[in-house]
């Protein structure tokens, strides 16, 4: 009998995994045991050395009793959690990146780290190009202002009305599992689509459609850019203000993908400038933005609360992702996700994949 620790919260809920484990594992000799932790409800954060997690390291501790196995979007899983409890053997994220994890702490530990790469893919795909189409076109600006009995006809005039997707130059500033889904829904559109990733294959951009360019040539032409790079020490304000100013006039920017992407201090006198016709984003420098933050007052802005991942199909797939890597495991087999593959050996799974 495997023991496994369900660490749900209010999206991917406790019922979602182990529905998803009991059908992926069926036949194995399984208990649960849960918790709920209190995300989104409550804002995700760092925790005791670990990123984005939701819940005291105190109450996985105890929850952990008994379990070899434990699965989580948002748990804390720091170095103390993986001393007080020597029986974990695996541990399942369903993320992108195990960022609430203390990978070095799990590896030193000998506990296998799996995580859910592309999980949120079409949602994130979807709702950036929604951002691109509501930021070209006013669509939230002029929703606004008729509710406030504005009847805004003045947005027809030539100086005030949006562009077209269809003959659109669309620059992606990084070309994974999301900027290439975003890049398909924009071909359908009728846009050109130019890409910058230096760990992307020109040959694969090629065979869907897709430039591969510089990023200074990227920002030359494209008239709107959207960025999908990951955040790491290298893409940290990939855009920043000499970026910017290679932009052409009236370019539209989107970031649904990390707040750290972009240096957000120079955009506030872009816009009102008109320099940079628009700004959609939906992740921040700081999270949530401080009610006084000076994009909230500049012309051409789109918000949104860092949902480009929230959809039921996410949830379920995250959830179903995991679970097909914890019935590997149960079957001794390598799963598919493993971020921390030295461990491997150890647990007995180097030649089984």
């Amino acid at each position: 009998m495997t023991h496994i620790l369900i660490a749900g919260d209010h999206f991917v809920t406790p019922e979602a995994f182990r529905e998803a484990i009991q059908r992926e594992a069926a036949g194995a000799e399984l208990s649960f045991s849960e918790l709920t932790l209190p995300w989104p409800h409550e804002p995700f954060g760092d925790v005791a050395g670990v990123s984005e997690a939701s819940g005291r390291v105190a109450d996985v501790i105890d929850a952990l009793a008994g379990a070899r196995i434990a699965v989580t979007q948002m748990a804390p899983l720091t170095a103390d959690v993986f001393e007080a409890r020597p029986e974990l053997a695996m541990v399942g994220v369903c993320r992108g990146g195990p960022v609430n994890v203390d990978l070095a702490a799990a590896t030193a530990a000998g506990v296998l780290v799996t995580f859910a790469p592309g999980r949120n893919a079409q949602a994130a795909a979807e709702f950036t190009v929604g951002l691109i189409l509501a930021a070209m076109r006013k669509i939230p600006l002029t929703d606004a202002e008729l509710k406030r009995g504005h009847w805004r006809g003045d947005y027809y005039a030539w100086e005030n009305v949006g562009g077209e997707l269809d003959g659109a130059t669309v620059g992606l500033v990084g070309y994974g599992a999301i900027g290439r889904i975003v890049s398909r829904i924009l071909r359908a559109f009728g846009s050109r689509v130019v890409a910058f990733d230096p760990y992307a294959d020109a040959d694969a951009l090629a065979a869907d459609g897709v430039s591969s360019v510089s990023l200074e040539d990227l920002l030359r032409t494209s008239s709107v850019v959207s960025l999908h790079a990951r955040l790491s020490d290298e893409t940290r304000h990939i855009i920043d203000r000499a970026a910017l100013d290679l932009l052409p006039n009236g370019a539209v920017l989107v970031n649904a993908a990390r707040g750290g992407l972009l240096d957000y201090a120079p955009l506030p006198e872009l816009l009102r400038s008109g320099r940079l016709g628009a700004l959609a984003l939906d992740v921040y420098d700081i999270e949530p933005p401080p009610a006084d933050w000076p994009l909230f007052s500049a012309p051409n802005v789109v918000v949104s609360p860092h949902l480009a991942g929230a959809t039921r199909e996410t949830a379920i797939r995250a959830a179903d992702i995991v679970a097909r890597d914890v019935a590997d495991f149960l079957a001794g087999r390598v799963p598919q996700h493993v971020a921390n593959p030295d461990v491997l050996e150890a647990l007995g799974l180097e030649a089984t994949r």
